[in-house]
């Protein structure tokens, strides 16, 4: 169970990077990009959060 719940995180968290990264790539608006990964980074904490069942 612990194994299992670690790799859920470990895989959340891998894209995460990865979203971000790639909306850094997008030809947006350096405030339109900001915008966009603030979102990702609240999606992500929400969903790292679930995986520790605090939701």
């Amino acid at each position: 169970m612990a194994s299992s719940m670690l790799i859920g995180i470990l895989i959340t968290f891998l894209v995460i990077i990865l979203v971000l990264y790639l909306v850094q790539r997008l030809p947006l608006d350096a405030k339109m990009r900001q915008i966009v990964q603030v979102i990702v980074i609240i999606i992500g904490i929400v969903s790292l959060l679930r995986y520790l069942a605090v939701f």
